[in-house]
């Protein structure tokens, strides 16, 4: 898609134009073209090491490219300086480890962006905290330390904390890949549910039920690029790609 208008003739909110990046000698993103649609749920999966968490990481700047353009909800990320803070506002991001503060409760994590951040005084930032822990369903581990939550408790808080501050993106990043297998639903359901409310979501996972149930659009990557994309039904389908059906006659097999 090099056309910088989506089908429905909107700006997509994400657009991203020959990204290359490296680490040294070793090319992690080759010649990436994508966009977003505001609303678009979209799935990217692919063997370790295809470039799947570097490209979200390049969407609020935890990562900088060395070639090419990513315009957020009309901001030129790759323009630099005050952009960066713009974007980063309106991104939330969930990683793998939850990063959590552990000194501070639960309610604490969650104000204390928005406040910051959003200019929100105390009581604001906790109606917002307290409206969210609950969309979460979790409100009654306001007043405790992650230390006593369990994992997918503190994912969720960590989705939590990301709401709060009203971003127009999510961004997951293998968000369920460290916890138990009996936690990892409810992180899911939590992230069906902000699905369905129509947030636009990049998630990087492996969980391919939450692809098929939730995705507009499946990504595959491999060795750093878009191999494959298309909704869900045709991605599993009738895959194009050798790369494609070959990942996914491992990962098919190894959930059964």
């Amino acid at each position: 898609m090099t056309d910088a208008v989506t089908t429905d003739g909107a700006q997509p909110i994400i657009r991203m134009e020959a990204v290359n990046k490296w680490y040294g000698e070793f090319q992690v993103l080759t010649g990436i073209d994508l966009s977003v649609r505001t609303g678009e749920r979209i799935v990217i999966c692919g063997p370790s090491g295809s470039g799947k968490s570097t490209l979200i990481r390049c969407i609020n700047r935890l990562e900088t490219v060395q070639q090419g353009r990513i315009v957020v909800d009309g901001i030129d990320l790759t323009a630099g300086g005050k952009n960066v803070d713009a974007v980063r506002a309106e991104v939330g991001m969930v990683f793998q480890q939850f990063n959590l503060f552990p000194h501070l409760t639960i309610l604490e994590n969650c104000t204390l962006a928005p406040m910051r951040s959003r200019g929100m005084n105390q009581a604001q930032a906790e109606e917002v905290a307290m409206k969210y822990l609950t969309r979460v369903r979790i409100p009654e581990q306001a007043k405790k330390y992650p230390s006593q939550l369990s994992g997918g408790q503190q994912q969720r808080v960590a989705i939590a904390r990301a709401l709060c501050m009203t971003p127009k993106i999510m961004l997951f990043d293998e968000p369920t890949s460290a916890l138990d297998p009996e936690m990892v639903k409810e992180v899911l359901d939590t992230m069906i549910g902000l699905a369905e409310d129509g947030m636009t979501m990049l998630c990087v996972t492996h969980e391919m039920g939450f692809a098929r149930q939730v995705a507009d659009r499946v990504i595959f990557m491999a060795e750093g690029k878009i191999v494959e994309q298309a909704p869900p039904a045709e991605f599993f389908g009738n895959p194009q790609n050798d790369k494609t059906r070959q990942f996914l006659g491992q990962i098919l097999s190894s959930n059964h």
